[in-house]
């Protein structure tokens, strides 16, 4: 009889744990291979999914249109956030998103920025919109001309009185920096379209992060005055008629004062594409340009007046 060596021995007592190891790490691999795919974060260009950010004026709205596509194609899925006009064209740029959502036009330095990556944003026109100026149902001041408005926001009109109201400091409120919203009322109202003008919001001016941040202010401070999307005015804020100057009608902000063009302080409502859109992106932008626009009223906002 031929006696193994106590290495013989030992590899022979190792080689059923092999093969069972063996086996396992098979067994594994076939596992993993039946199991269900993993969930990945929707990417920007995916055929069915489409992601969306900006403005906090057409937030609201922009989800109104995501909700009542996805009804009619359950196999696209929309993905709806704010932040700001700046926010959303800056993730479009950045290629973080498909849709950004502006209630301004892009800026100079954003288009050359988009050039530089070889971009080329694609501008929409959605909807129309007045920007309402709000002050608490206490203020007794019923309406305000442009210049006056200019006067209070650059901290030359400081008290209520100098506008026929109460001797009380006026409380001014905006949209922080990055919104379009604040962009448009710097340039349309402070500086009265004047291109060549520099002047500023008044430094005491609080910055609101958000629509509803005005609103809740308004409401609860008698001496506030704040600007807002005509489609966050609520029942419970006083709205006041507004005039190009003295000589001009005071008019308040509505559908049909944006479309006759009596109001104002009205402007458009856009949203960009980085380039020309295709397949899901380009057929939910043609629905919001024509059957979508059936919800605009129903936010506040003016729908568009001619077919896109």
């Amino acid at each position: 009889m031929k006696w193994a060596t106590g290495l013989e021995f030992a590899r022979a007592r190792q080689a059923p744990w092999r093969s069972l190891l063996v086996w396992l790490i098979l067994l594994g691999i076939l596992l993993s291979g039946c199991s269900a795919p993993q969930q990945s974060t929707p990417q920007p260009g995916s055929s069915r999914t489409i992601i969306n950010k900006g403005s906090d004026t057409l937030v609201n709205l922009a989800l109104a249109w995501a909700e009542a596509y996805m009804a009619l194609h359950p196999e696209v899925t929309i993905s709806v956030t704010g932040g700001g006009s700046g926010t959303g064209l800056t993730a479009m740029l950045n290629g973080t998103i498909d849709l950004a959502n502006a209630s301004r036009s892009i800026k100079q330095e954003e288009l050359d920025q988009a050039a530089k990556l070889g971009i080329e944003p694609i501008e929409y026109v959605v909807a129309l919109d007045a920007i309402a100026i709000v002050v608490n149902l206490e203020n007794p001041v019923d309406r305000i001309t442009l210049p006056q408005l200019s006067a209070i926001y650059t901290g030359q009109i400081t008290n209520w009185s100098q506008l026929g109201g109460d001797n009380l400091p006026i409380v001014l409120l905006s949209r922080e920096s990055n919104s379009g919203t604040y962009v448009y009322f710097l340039e349309n109202v402070i500086r009265l379209g004047d291109s060549d003008s520099k002047l500023l919001f008044a430094p005491d001016t609080l910055l609101m992060p958000s629509s509803e941040g005005i609103s809740v202010e308004v409401r609860q401070n008698p001496n506030a005055i704040g600007y807002d999307g005509l489609g966050y005015v609520t029942p419970d804020q006083k709205v006041l008629a507004v005039a190009i100057d003295e000589n001009s009608p005071y008019v308040k902000p509505s559908v049909e004062t944006v479309n006759d063009g009596s109001y104002p302080i009205s402007r458009e409502l856009y949203m960009y594409t980085p380039g020309e859109p295709s397949g899901e992106l380009a057929a939910y932008l043609e629905w919001i340009r024509t059957d979508g626009q059936e919800l605009i009223p129903k936010l506040g906002f003016v729908p568009l007046i001619d077919e896109p």
